[in-house]
């Protein structure tokens, strides 16, 4: 019965852990950094929150995409070949957006650490 105990607390601190890890092939940028990346006309800027949330701050030039919807709206709505910079409220539902961004098949991910939190 010992033995299963520690099976438990081992998987639960594997998904724990897993879940902060960054995935491989997304970048993640600060938003100090996001402010000289905005210039870049050839860079997709995507907000996934709510359009609630988004209609009462956002940044120029980014467009809104709501988490919940990007897995049926990426394909049509942004293009494969050129990178996509990802920006939340608090940097955790942008992460996973990246995530659901690299498993449709784009390859240049770049997720903003912090989000509209950290902007200023």
């Amino acid at each position: 019965m010992e033995y299963l105990n520690y099976v438990i607390y081992a998987l639960v601190l594997f998904f724990i852990v897993k879940r902060f890890i960054p995935v491989k092939g997304i970048k993640n940028i600060s938003t100090t950094e996001l402010k000289t990346e905005l210039k870049d006309k050839s860079k997709q800027f995507v907000d996934v929150r709510t359009p609630a949330e988004f209609k009462g701050n956002n940044i120029k030039g980014f467009k809104n995409i709501p988490l919940h919807t990007l897995g049926k709206k990426a394909i049509n709505e942004l293009l494969m070949d050129k990178e996509v910079v990802v920006i939340c409220q608090s940097g955790m539902r942008s992460q996973k957006a990246s995530k659901t961004l690299k498993k449709l098949g784009f390859t240049q991910v770049t997720n903003v650490k912090g989000g509209m939190n950290a902007w200023r």
